[in-house]
């Protein structure tokens, strides 16, 4: 425990006497309360989750625009300043090296990549190796911002009544704005990793202090990783390490909507217009099972006793009470309504294939 690091609201967690554990180099909350709790808080008000062990890292110069372009699978040729999208860096092979956020900031060939935690020096080092011969400067910032992430149906009228931040109304889904929050500069974005509207806040660590106490003071539920993993998981969206990673491609997991292979290029690209044109051997689907078991990540997914993949993520659905999981299967055995079973343990349990979102989305658009 003494070598990870701690967030700028460590202090607060502690306090809160939340229960903390690893995670991504860092110490982190994982509950609070109970998982059920905070996560049926974003589901049905609002709740905030401590999330300033993101990365930070910003490229601008005269060639920004096309360095991203070249490692990052979506197409920031069309962005405006203000807008955010996601896609992923990848390898020659097509696996994948991170998934991300890309913000354009108004000041021109400025651009913000917000990278998971546990990837922030690979990402770095990854990066900075790929920008020979482009123009650019490539300053990780991540030891000097935190970050809050305000979830649920709620969220707006808090960041605008509490915070009195009237802009957030103004803001689309995937969009920010450079404001400020109590005289101190701030990056507020639009996006949400639960299924649930939602806003971030960028500072200062000492502001993003301010912003938190002043949110407990209002009565906003402190949500963990716990729930975040359950909320983000119903709703079908991927986590590196499980769902992508650099044995896992886009293509494999069902994002092909964010790789634009009609792009000239960018790494990896001949790799994914292969799997897109050809097909790929395994594919990401959903699983329902029809008996009370817990399908965890790793556990073998079988089909006439023959094992056809293997579980990414699986929990009991808080907000559906159903028995479901995300698995990376066999494609020849991927399609709709395809009876299955999960080996967990000695046992298996029947289940059929599904759809990989289990809970509607509520995104404000």
């Amino acid at each position: 425990m003494e070598d990870l690091l701690k967030t700028c609201l460590y202090d607060r967690h502690e306090a809160l006497k939340a229960q903390m554990s690893p995670f991504g180099g860092f110490i982190m909350p994982i509950q609070y309360s109970n998982i059920v709790e905070e996560h049926q808080a974003v589901r049905q008000k609002a709740g905030m989750f401590d999330v300033s062990h993101m990365g930070e890292i910003f490229v601008s110069g005269t060639d920004a625009e096309a360095f991203i372009n070249h490692i990052f699978t979506n197409d920031i040729r069309i962005m405006p300043a203000g807008k955010i999208q996601y896609g992923m860096m990848l390898y020659p092979d097509g696996g994948v090296v991170d998934d991300l956020l890309v913000y354009k900031l108004a000041e021109p060939d400025h651009y913000l990549l917000v990278v998971n935690a546990a990837n922030i020096a690979k990402d770095e080092e990854w990066i900075r190796s790929q920008s020979s011969g482009y123009e650019v400067c490539i300053d990780n910032q991540s030891d000097r911002w935190g970050e809050v992430a305000l979830q649920g149906p709620d969220a707006e009228r808090i960041a605008v009544e509490v915070l009195g931040l009237e802009n957030a109304r103004d803001l689309a889904f995937y969009t920010f704005t450079e404001t400020s929050w109590n005289g101190a500069p701030i990056l507020l974005s639009r996006t949400g990793y639960t299924g649930e509207d939602g806003f971030e806040f960028y500072a200062a660590p000492e502001v993003i202090v301010a912003l938190w106490d002043k949110l407990m003071e209002n009565g906003v539920t402190p949500c963990g990783l716990g729930c975040r993993d359950t909320l983000r998981f119903e709703v079908g969206l991927p986590l590196y390490g499980h769902e992508l990673s650099a044995e896992i491609s886009p293509i494999e997991a069902g994002l092909s909507m964010f790789v634009k292979t009609d792009k000239e290029e960018f790494i990896g690209h001949d790799s994914i217009l292969r799997q897109k044109t050809e097909g790929t051997a395994r594919k990401l689907v959903g699983i329902e099972l029809t008996e009370k078991a817990i399908p965890r990540a790793g556990y073998p997914v079988e089909c006439d006793g023959e094992v056809i993949g293997e579980v990414t993520t699986g929990y009991q659905s808080i907000s559906t009470g159903k028995y479901v999981c995300m698995a990376l299967i066999n494609r020849a055995y991927a399609e709709t309504g395809r009876p299955v079973s999960v080996r967990v343990r000695k046992k298996t349990f029947a289940g059929v294939i599904c759809k990989k979102r289990f809970y509607d989305k509520n995104y404000k658009k």
